[in-house]
């Protein structure tokens, strides 16, 4: 008889519930058949219901459907058809419903304001999408008005009120000084939820004229600043203490409605002297664990994920040593309305029937309201197959034209929820989805499973047959599966041969053929056997197989269970592994693997390494095995084992090792049963129900173990029922309509008896239901089919056999496959930090839309454009996935100056879900990187022709090209400094004018309106004559920079000349170098190939050692010299290897001096006295030096000439403390205007403070933490421009002063 898996019967109800979901077909995920079948529409894709829009940009309205054949859309906007042709503004994306409103030409985002609704339709049906709100986003102005300061007594309470702007959507509040720091908050000051700033009680310490509300509208990225509120605290002495008072909320009672699944918030704040200290209860119940949290200093009571049973009240209690007042909010918790049972679409095939069911839930309870096409059912067209009951929709002979799409509105006060689901009739002749000929290789004695996968309409019957005129299969050797699958749980080699597999339903017939080969397992027929061998002797184990002549084997030697060592002492032979000369590390377990593509075996034996024995040496050997087995005192489940121990061979015998074997189950194979001292010869065994036991016993001594003894006589003990279930019960669906129950089988010994089967339960978690139940056989897997997606189960797997059951096993949970979320994550907001840097924040989805276990967040993000070069690439997405809950994450190592878009998605267990809208944002400009190259070429007696290339990375808009250069006389002595400003669209230039047979150093960068860029630096040499030799132009392609000193600037006017250059060679530039005491950060730009390997080079300066050599790890631009020797002179270059030898010029740089390990007074040490005394002697000699030449003139100040070749844009070091005089990042500071200074401790003076952030203009980069706190003071990269002349340069503050040293 023909073996099908079935349900034993149930409740009346379930069976009628569960005939219903088994009419439905199942649509097989089959490309090639999905693109054939006709498919009412589905929408895939839609906006929030909410959708606030930014002003600023287009507003798309997202509306994406699937079906076959392709839907068409229409709209309608506040309930009337919305003519898209009658709007030249509005257009629909092509084979989309996506509707895109431009409104960057002039029309304002207000006029388009309403509630959307899609229609997605076919000759199959309607879908409609949810009724979207489309609003713009607002954030309006701060209101004038005229702050009068607030006069207040110390210990007396105060309140700064905010009061800010209503936007769309509100605005985050929070407060800040002129100096843009986030004002400390305690238990005494705080911020409440409406944005005021609350006082316990004041103290001197308050007063301030600062006090500022600054409101974030994060929609349109804007900030709004408050007036400065002003706040004098005046003393009166003694400070009266007083008892708590609330400043909110008023009154002793008060009430407050949430909606289910929200966040409840809930504040008490409190007046007082000494400051109150807030404590919450919840009357007559306790608040609700891992989900209470206190914010504000115990202010605010926050109780996330709330529901129905959150309501009560809420009592916050303010206490102090004088006394205590109470509050008590009386809460309310309403829903909206969520889903019991969504309505599921449905398959039928012609003349059967079918259900929709719609169930939801909320307070109040929402009605619920079907539509049919987009029509209320009431209204449309009448379909005799049809029956509405309330929440069910109930179908009876359905035929093809009873084919549409069925909406669900279930709804109250606080919010609706719609959901289509179509019902089609499809009437189709049977398919095989399985490839034809399909071979199946199976080793003997396992199972084999031949599949069918099959469709049709009504379902096809499936019937299997062997051979080409075979009769149809039946018996219990073969099980059946509902997708076709035929099963032979014990192939042998007579169930080779052809199959064929018939689907047939009254529209036809179909068949396909597979083939089963059935192959010889893989076995050893000879084992590696235990070995010892005396040191520096040879082994060889041997490992002999027999396999099917038609696979392939492969044999692989492990020692203990890894590769063998790579020596040549261990040589492997096609049947064998010798070992030449052994030592001791040779001594382990070693393993022969013999894999196939069907199969693998392995064997193992271990080797003992001895030493060489002496002469006359006593032999040491293995036990001789024991004999004269005998068996006992034979119960059920017990029997006695004796036996006579062998010759010990001068070891003594440390155990005895008894192994049995099932004769009924496993012939042939030996378990593990126990192990008895070596004293011991007799041993109680016990025993399992239904084994026919054979025992055996090995001897072991320090040598190793014997050959096993013969085997005892057999003992056969009774069958019983099972004692133990399977073990390892799981379930996990593999598709979101089903539950895959898996467990271990039970082994042979475990059974107690023949017969073994499994009873597989399973009911649905958390649901009054009833246990299902099936019975199965020689498998380990059931499949559960019709679940709803992702819910959990009870399961549990008894086993049973002829004689009965076994114990009730245990439950475990287990869910329903997983499907694809449905939501996509909302409110996408991306908060541009620099010009590299971006933070995106999403809404978390509803738990219950993800369908499955929440595994994470994945953003996409790619660059559209640079902005600058207004040139599109290849789009090259980039994603980075955040684990958990996350609801915000960073955006690393974007490019300056360029225009990208991201969405969100949420990801489970089976994929991602849809994507957010894209969101555009754009990254602000930067500093541009050096020219790409600077030539110098064509050189005559008084000019020079330079040529250069514009940056790799512009990172913005070239504004020009800064162009310095100086004269370097035979003793290096620097000339004047001459600057040129340059158009950024040139690339070449002529110098004329020039002294002929002078070298000149020249100092070249880019600047945009953030800043200038790295320098790039050369070095040439006018003719001496027309007839003179040509000097070639020092540096010229060396591709180098170096740090620059700074002297005056000149300004000279140059009319340029232009010529195409080409790019120079690939070089290493601005090397530069941070020193401390026994440390160097080495730093430089590298322009060339990609994956260049650096290295550094480093060594005392002057001296003749040979240069030291550093590995630089991978391909980074730095590297730290360790162990310098402090207060030494250094040379260091960087090369790059697989270069022909191409590095950078030479860099020295000084390490500081030592610090004293401990302070002495040096002015009583004689050394001290005697330095001072050399000092003063050559200061005299230099001041006459000084005197005398200049007295002659014409010639440069030592101070330039220790300068000599140096960048003039870098300061000399400081003498008292190691830091660079004037060198400071830009990037911190904001730029002085011209004859103002900062104060040390950067406070700025009212007048320059009270304006809102924009007033800063360029200079300031106004970026805020999440918190509300201002990041960076300000940005713009800009480099200083050289001194006046000869001049010294005002002195540094201490801030710029200790920022250029970190």
């Amino acid at each position: 008889m023909m073996k099908k898996k079935s349900i034993p019967a149930s409740k009346p109800f379930l069976i009628l519930f569960l005939c219903q979901i088994i009419s439905a077909l199942d649509v097989p995920l089959d490309s090639k058949l999905l693109e054939e079948l006709s498919q009412p529409p589905t929408i895939t894709h839609q906006s929030p219901k909410d959708y606030i829009v930014d002003p600023r940009e287009n507003i798309v309205i997202q509306c994406e459907a699937k079906g076959k054949p392709p839907p068409s859309f229409s709209w309608t906007r506040n309930g009337t058809h919305f003519d898209i042709d009658k709007d030249e503004q509005v257009t629909m994306k092509p084979n989309s419903g996506t509707l895109v409103i431009n409104i960057m030409n002039g029309r304002k985002a207000e006029a388009y304001e309403g509630v959307y609704q899609c229609t997605a339709r076919n000759e199959r049906g309607a879908a409609i999408s949810n009724n979207i709100v489309i609003r713009p986003s607002r954030s309006p102005l701060w209101t004038k008005e005229k702050l009068e300061p607030n006069q207040v007594r110390e210990g007396d309470s105060l309140v700064l009120h905010c009061r800010p702007p209503v936007g769309l959507p509100p605005p985050i509040i929070f407060w800040m000084d002129n100096a843009f720091q986030r004002l400390p908050q305690s238990e005494r000051v705080s911020q409440g939820l409406n944005g005021d700033l609350y006082f316990s009680n004041v103290q001197p310490e308050d007063t301030r004229e600062d006090y500022i509300c600054y409101a974030r509208f994060n929609h349109t990225q804007t900030i709004q600043q408050k007036q400065p509120i002003s706040v004098k605290v005046f003393s009166t002495k003694p400070v009266t203490e007083r008892q708590p008072v609330l400043l909110t909320p008023t009154g002793s009672t008060s009430t407050k409605v949430e909606l289910r699944g929200n966040v409840l918030l809930l504040e008490c704040i409190a007046a007082g002297l000494p400051t109150p200290v807030i404590r919450w209860i919840k009357e007559g119940g306790e608040l609700p664990a891992n989900r209470t949290f206190f914010e504000n200093f115990k202010k605010t009571l926050k109780i996330i994920d709330v529901s129905e049973a959150d309501s009560g009240n809420y009592r916050c209690i303010a206490r102090n040593t004088l006394g205590s007042v109470d509050h008590v909010i009386s809460v309310t918790v309403k829903a909206a309305p969520y889903w019991i049972t969504a309505p599921r679409n449905l398959v039928l095939s012609p003349g059967e029937d079918g259900t929709l069911i719609c169930r939801a839930n909320g307070n109040p309870k929402p009605s619920i309201s079907w539509l049919a096409n987009g029509v209320p059912i009431a209204i449309a067209p009448e379909d005799p197959s049809r029956k509405v009951d309330g929440d069910t929709i109930i179908f009876s002979h359905v035929q093809e034209r009873s084919s549409a799409v069925y909406q669900c509105n279930a709804s109250n006060e606080y919010g609706y929820l719609l959901a289509n689901a179509f019902v089609n009739v499809l009437a189709e002749p049977p398919r095989i989805l399985t490839p034809a000929n399909k071979l199946y290789q199976v080793i003997a004695d396992s199972p084999a499973l031949l599949d069918c996968a099959y469709f049709g309409s009504p379902k096809p019957e499936i019937e299997w047959f062997k051979g080409v005129k075979g009769s149809i299969l039946r018996g219990n050797e073969y099980v059946f599966h509902d997708n076709g699958t035929l099963e032979i749980p014990v192939a042998q080699k007579d169930s080779t041969g052809t199959y064929t597999c018939v689907a047939r339903n009254e529209l036809g017939k179909i068949q396909n053929e597979v083939h089963l080969e059935i192959k010889d397992p893989t076995m050893i027929i000879k084992q590696p056997e235990y070995k010892v061998v005396q040191r520096y002797g040879q082994v060889s184990f041997e490992c002999i197989i027999k396999h099917d002549s038609t696979l392939l084997p492969t044999v692989i030697w492990l020692k203990d269970n890894d590769e063998l060592p790579d020596d040549e002492r261990f040589l492997v032979g096609k049947d064998n592994l010798t070992i030449m000369n052994v030592t001791d590390k040779d001594d382990g377990t070693y393993t022969c693997i013999v894999n196939t593509t069907l199969d693998s075996v392995s064997a193992s034996a271990v080797l003992t390494v001895v030493a060489a024995p002496p002469t006359p040496a006593i032999i040491y050997a293995r036990p001789n095995p024991p004999f004269d087995l005998e068996l006992t005192g034979q119960l059920e489940r017990s029997i006695q084992l004796s036996w006579i121990p062998g010759e010990e061979n001068n070891s003594p015998i440390t155990h005895f090792i008894i192994e049995y074997e099932d004769g009924l189950h496993e012939p042939g194979v030996w378990h593990y049963q126990t192990e008895v001292p070596g004293t011991q010869t007799t041993v109680q065994l016990k025993l399992s129900p239904y084994v026919n036991y054979s025992f055996r016993v090995i001897a072991v001594n320090k040598i190793g173990r014997s050959q096993p003894s013969e085997p005892s006589e057999q003992y056969l003990t009774k069958s019983a029922s099972p004692d133990e279930n399977p073990a390892n019960v799981q379930g996990i669906g593999s598709e979101p309509d089903n539950l895959v129950i898996t467990w271990e089988s039970l082994k042979g010994f475990q059974s107690n008896g023949p017969g073994l089967q499994y009873k597989v339960s399973w009911r649905q978690k958390d649901v009054d239901d009833e246990w299902t139940s099936v019975i199965v056989a020689n498998v380990s897997k059931y499949i559960v089919s019709g679940t709803p997606t992702f819910v959990p189960y009870e399961i549990k797997v008894q086993a049973l056999n002829d004689l009965g059951y076994a114990p009730e096993p245990s439950e475990v949970i287990g869910h329903s496959g997983e499907d694809l979320p449905m939501v996509a994550p909302g409110n996408v907001q991306v908060h541009v930090i620099n010009s590299t840097l971006a933070k995106v924040h999403w809404d978390p989805v509803p738990l219950k839309s993800v369908r499955g276990h929440l595994q994470g967040y994945k953003v996409y993000y790619w660059k559209v454009q640079s902005l600058s070069r207004r040139s599109r690439r290849h789009v090259e997405k980039k994603i980075l996935t955040f684990r958990g809950n996350k609801t915000f994450g960073m955006l690393p190592g974007l490019e300056p100056y360029s225009s990208y878009k991201l969405n969100v998605r949420v990801v489970n267990g089976k994929g991602e879900g849809p994507a957010s809208p894209d969101k555009v944002f754009k990254t602000p400009e930067g500093v541009p990187s050096s020219p790409s190259f600077l030539k110098i070429t064509n050189p005559t007696l008084d000019s020079l022709t330079l040529e250069w290339g514009s940056p790799t990375h512009p990172n913005g808009v070239l504004t020009s090209y800064i162009l310095k250069f100086q004269p370097i006389n035979n003793t290096h002595e620097l000339g004047p400094l001459v600057e040129i400003r340059i158009p950024a669209n040139e690339s070449s230039l002529i110098l004329k004018n020039l002294n002929y047979s002078t070298r000149y150093k020249f100092y070249f960068n880019a600047q945009t309106s953030v800043g200038s860029g790295s320098q790039i630096t050369e070095e040439a040499v006018t003719i001496m004559d027309e007839a003179g030799i040509l000097h070639p132009a020092v540096g010229a392609g060396k591709g180098y920079s170096e740090i620059l000193f700074a002297t005056s600037p000149v300004m000279h006017t140059v009319r340029p000349t232009f010529y195409k250059v080409q790019p120079l060679y690939p070089r290493i530039r601005n090397v530069t170098t941070a020193a401390a005491e026994t440390y160097a950060n080495i730093s430089w730009e590298y322009e060339g190939p990609e994956h260049a390997n650096f290295y550094v080079e480093y060594g005392v300066a002057g001296s003749k050692e040979d240069w030291k050599k550093e590995i630089v790890n991978g391909s980074r631009s730095f590297f730290v010299l360790k162990g310098l020797t402090p207060g030494t002179a250094y040379k260091v270059r960087v090369g790059a290897e697989g270069l022909s030898g191409f590095r950078s010029s030479e860099d020295v740089f000084e390490t500081g001096p030592a610090m004293a390990s401990r302070q002495v007074d040096i002015a009583t040490q004689g050394w001290f006295i005697g330095l001072m005394c050399a000092v003063a002697l050559l200061i005299l000699i230099l001041l006459i030096v000084c005197f005398i030449r200049r007295n002659k003139g014409g010639k440069y100040p030592v101070k330039e000439k220790e300068d000599a070749h140096a960048d003039p844009e870098i300061q000399p070091m400081k003498e008292d403390d190691g830091t660079f005089g004037e060198y400071s990042d830009a990037e911190d500071h904001k730029p002085l205007k011209k004859g103002s200074r900062t104060p040390s401790d950067r406070t700025v003076k009212k007048e320059d403070s009270d304006d809102s952030l924009v007033d800063y203009g360029e200079g300031v980069n106004g970026q805020f933490n999440e918190d509300g706190s201002f990041i960076g003071q300000y940005s713009g990269k800009k480099e200083k421009e050289p001194a006046e002349g000869n001049e010294s340069s005002e002195a540094p503050s201490p801030v710029n002063a200790m920022n250029s040293f970190v």
